[in-house]
């Protein structure tokens, strides 16, 4: 029998709940790594998405030279990171003589790699070379807007692939609501041509319209560069079903005062008021009362019967 082994400590137990399965899951954490080699631009590249998303980013700074999520066995370090930092979204910089500048931003299920798309780095501008006023600039972990221009989002595969992946890199946790003065930056991401996205970060500028909704500006506060789309990697379509599988516990509608057991199946339960039986009033003739009356005229007969042969008898 296999020994299975439980946490002792509340820390770890808590921890562990963390990052088990959940019908409603939090916001997706991202992993950024870097390979054996890498430019100054593509350092930063990694540094800048780090900072747009540090809130829920974890970087590691150390080059990995086993990391080849396109080839067989490549990914094996890359999902042992991603079950270890519990990240569900990687961005892997490397680069090349054949491929310079290049970025593979992926996604994972349950530990495993599910789709890929590699782009290159193109005319990179980093936050610092942008002058805006400084109040301007978008707080740390505030809700974005995320904007996708052009055709090919919704005609070419690769774009369509792209702006998946690109989604839930930036949009963060999903929520059902939001305040207007929350939402203070915005990403565009301009569909060029069928292999090139043009991807720049703004910041929002709200300003009086003279009526209830405000007049928005947006000021370039960077980074901004072209992605040039190179291979990309369509999950298979078992892996595919199995994450798109929606659990059907959480959309059952929960009937009162009923359960379901393994044995009696459905199982209800009736509440009834105190019926007050006390003080009830009863009828005057009911058949309690006549019963008495027929048992003390028999017993009264009786007594008569014998008292009358005892008269005899003297």
């Amino acid at each position: 029998m296999m020994k299975i082994n439980t946490p002792k400590k509340k820390r770890v137990l808590r921890e562990l709940e963390k990052r088990a399965p959940k019908l409603v899951e939090t916001g997706k954490k991202t992993l950024i790594l870097q390979g054996l080699k890498t430019s100054n631009v593509l350092n930063s590249v990694l540094k800048e998405i780090y900072h747009l998303k540090r809130d829920s980013a974890v970087r590691y700074t150390r080059k990995n030279d086993n990391i080849r999520p396109f080839e067989s066995g490549g990914e094996t370090s890359l999902e042992f990171f991603s079950q270890k930092t519990d990240c569900s979204i990687f961005v892997y910089g490397n680069t090349s003589k054949k491929r310079p500048d290049n970025i593979i931003i992926g996604r994972t299920y349950n530990h495993q790699i599910y789709d890929l798309v590699e782009v290159g780095v193109e005319n990179f501008k980093p936050m610092e070379s942008f002058k805006y006023d400084k109040k301007l600039a978008p707080q740390v972990g505030s809700k974005p807007f995320i904007t996708f221009a052009g055709e090919g989002f919704e005609s070419i595969d690769e774009l369509k692939h792209l702006k998946e992946v690109l989604l839930d890199l930036f949009r963060g946790e999903v929520v059902e609501s939001l305040s207007l003065v929350g939402l203070d930056r915005v990403y565009v991401i301009t569909a060029v041509s069928s292999d090139r996205v043009f991807l720049t970060h703004c910041a929002v500028r709200l300003k009086k319209s003279g009526s209830v909704v405000p007049r928005i500006e947006l000021v370039e506060v960077g980074p901004s560069m072209d992605l040039v789309v190179r291979r990309h990697r369509l999950p298979n379509e078992s892996l595919r079903k199995e994450a798109m599988r929606i659990s059907t516990d959480g959309l059952k509608k929960k009937i009162k005062n009923v359960v379901g057991d393994s044995i009696q199946g459905k199982v209800g339960k009736i509440y009834m008021p105190d019926q007050k039986i006390g003080e009830m009033a009863l009828p005057n003739k009911a058949k309690g009362v006549k019963r008495e009356r027929r048992e003390a005229k028999i017993k009264h007969s009786e007594h008569a019967a014998k008292k009358k042969k005892e008269d005899a008898a003297d």
